[in-house]
């Protein structure tokens, strides 16, 4: 079945893009979608637990953003901004960047350097940096990877480094944040295991995929690159428990999702796993893992944006988006949410 990529477009005014993000995370508003009927309702996210019955249970991705934008010079004195995109082996990296050459020499804070080794098939650059241990000089050294549209409004700063981070990250590997979860505290997350509601967690390390947009006229052509996830066998068990019980499943994120979408395929279903997922989740793809979506609000084309279109409706959900616009609900990766059940 065609799916023409321009019936994912939407026109939107720049200022609403959220360059900073609220605080605190769960005074940041909420869009409540009900799928049945299209209805929507306007909350502030600390009301989620709400929405919510004991017996549910929240699926969350607890991957932690890498910060992984170097600034740094060419031998030839010319400035380079990198986003390292992915680790080939220890010491040599994936970026991308713009204007440099085969052989270009790069100097970073801390007496740092690599030199450029060629290019993939897909247009990152090949590093080969003179350590090994770059995630601990990320730590020190490294930038948070804001999207561009928030990078061109604003100068990155440390306080971005934590706040592009959920609360409940641990495992060292993203390259860009799973957003849905930012609007999460360390109260609001107490307050839904008091009300008997389960907290599931399991990792999905942000690539390029998620955020590549869509090139093709026919989105159903889009191919997705692989990002590894893994879920741990007791917190599938915390997901089957509720299923099991009636409970409901609500991902947080398209990224939990897709794990979740990937691993129900499966004929041994949701278990503990390890491994890559290419998943492409558009309309006319029917969900066997999840009953309830937390997302923000997407960019057009986006494969974030044609996945929750496959959950709530591409024509309620683009209604949803078009009245968000109307109350200036804030977009994107600092922006405002939306629970659709």
């Amino acid at each position: 079945m065609k799916i023409a990529a321009a019936d994912f477009d939407y026109e939107y005014p720049e200022e609403l893009i959220a360059s900073c993000p609220a605080e605190p995370r769960d005074s940041s508003r909420l869009m409540v979608v009900d799928r049945a009927t299209g209805a929507c309702q306007h909350r502030l996210f600390k009301d989620l637990p709400e929405y919510l019955k004991p017996g549910d249970c929240v699926v969350l991705n607890r991957t932690k953003v890498l910060s992984c934008r170097l600034i740094g010079r060419k031998s030839t004195g010319g400035k380079v901004d990198l986003l390292l995109v992915g680790q080939r082996e220890p010491g040599v990296w994936t970026a991308l960047s713009s204007g440099l050459k085969a052989g270009m020499i790069l100097n970073f804070p801390g007496n740092a350097n690599a030199s450029v080794e060629g290019l993939t098939p897909e247009g990152e650059y090949i590093l080969r940096f003179d350590r090994n241990d770059l995630l601990d000089y990320l730590d020190v050294h490294g930038a948070a990877p804001l999207p561009p549209y928030i990078a061109k409004r604003k100068i990155s700063g440390p306080e971005d480094v934590s706040r592009y981070q959920t609360v409940y990250a641990r495992d060292k590997g993203s390259i860009a944040a799973p957003t849905a979860g930012l609007h999460f505290t360390d109260a609001l997350l107490k307050t839904l295991e008091d009300k008997g509601i389960a907290l599931a967690r399991l990792t999905l390390h942000v690539g390029r995929g998620t955020f590549r947009p869509i090139q093709a006229e026919d989105a159903a052509e889009h191919v997705m690159l692989p990002e590894w996830y893994r879920l741990e066998a007791d917190q599938a068990a915390l997901i089957l428990r509720a299923r099991s019980a009636g409970g409901r499943v609500i991902s947080v994120g398209t990224t939990s999702t897709r794990v979740l979408e990937t691993l129900a395929a499966r004929p041994q279903g949701i278990t503990t796993a390890e491994g890559e997922t290419k998943l492409y989740i558009y309309p006319g793809y029917e969900f066997r893992a999840i009953d309830g979506l937390i997302t923000n609000f997407h960019l057009p084309r986006s494969t974030p944006l044609m996945l929750a279109s496959a959950f709530v409706g591409r024509e309620q959900l683009l209604a949803a988006y078009s009245e968000a616009l109307s109350r200036r609900y804030r977009l994107f990766s600092f922006g405002d949410a939306m629970l659709a059940v």
